[in-house]
């Protein structure tokens, strides 16, 4: 080799390497396309269904109750009259939709104030208690467990005016029959204490499953500097724990919202309108006096209705910045 060959060599050499690298850059940006590719096409494939089944039992009945709501028909008949706004413009007006909104709005609050801090205080107490809370643990979720229509059945025989639990204390003490649902000044909190009694559970496992997020060593450092198991709670339990607890008031918030089944079960929404709520208000316009559009309107007012008040509860309890 000459001398004056060597800077070639080592050009040439520069350029083979660069010219390899630039095509393993190019292989490697290739093989990162397809894999991009491949999982979108998988994700693609995984979400058809997911979309379908929203489509078919979401979507499209919320759409079509838009378009039954312009309507007067009577759900059977295939002739429909074409109405227009006049079904809107009534339940704007419609002073038993609004006294069944607030019914509605009174079982949110109570709910809230009732279900979850209940629900906290059962959890925290198996928190402190360990292994020993285990039957408490048991019976405490028991109502968690039946239907909806068992317990109005079986609240409706125990408040039963003739022969019911609260009737045969008051006899023993020398009283007479206590109607507690066929009374429309109490119907309404007789049903709320129901509703707790069967979902107070849920968020006690609910804030059972908070506590699993909480450190030990949080609580094992609390108990080494001083602190009682009041003082923990107050000061390092609970400010962890409010994150979820925020999440269960607007579970509780818009749960309560929708309410049908044991309200139904339970008074219908009696007596009188006593304990009528948007979702029995729906119904008996719907089905039960076959007035299909303007059953559609009260659905879609009540889906309106309930989508603003989750977003102003969520922006208030979370902050601007989550919810967005």
């Amino acid at each position: 080799m000459r001398g004056g060959d060597f800077p070639l060599f080592v050009y040439h050499g520069v350029v083979s390497l660069e010219r390899g690298m630039v095509n393993m850059k190019e292989q490697t940006n290739s093989l990162g396309k397809r894999r991009q590719r491949s999982t979108n096409i998988a994700a693609f494939v995984f979400l058809i269904p997911v979309v379908l089944i929203l489509s078919v039992f979401i979507f499209y009945p919320i759409v079509d109750s838009f378009i039954i709501s312009t309507y007067r028909w009577n759900g059977i008949a295939a002739e429909k009259t074409f109405v227009g706004a006049s079904n809107w413009v009534k339940l704007a007006s419609d002073r038993d939709f609004w006294f069944a909104f607030r019914n509605n709005i009174i079982i949110m609050v109570m709910s809230i104030i009732i279900q979850i801090p209940i629900g906290l205080a059962e959890a925290t107490f198996i928190e402190f208690a360990g292994k020993k809370s285990t039957v408490c643990k048991v019976l405490w979720f028991i109502p968690m467990l039946m239907s909806s229509v068992a317990i109005g059945f079986l609240f409706n025989y125990a408040l039963a005016a003739n022969g019911g639990m609260i009737s045969a204390v008051s006899q023993l003490f020398g009283g007479g029959n206590i109607d507690l649902l066929g009374n429309k000044n109490t119907a309404l909190m007789t049903v709320i204490f129901v509703i707790a009694w069967q979902f107070i559970p849920f968020y006690m496992v609910y804030c059972m499953a908070a506590y699993t997020n909480v450190s030990e060593d949080v609580y094992e450092a609390s108990l080494i500097d001083g602190a009682t198991k009041g003082q923990y709670f107050r000061q390092i339990a609970l400010p962890l724990l409010m994150p979820s607890i925020k999440s269960a008031a607007i579970l509780s918030m818009v749960g309560s919202l929708k309410y049908f089944d044991l309200i139904y079960v339970m008074t219908g929404g009696g007596p009188g309108t006593a304990t009528e709520l948007m979702a029995t208000y729906m119904y008996k316009n719907a089905f039960a006096q076959f007035n299909m559009g303007y059953g559609s309107a009260v659905a879609v007012g009540m889906f309106i209705l309930i989508t603003l008040l989750s977003l102003v509860t969520m922006r208030a309890i979370n902050g601007r910045k989550e919810v967005e």
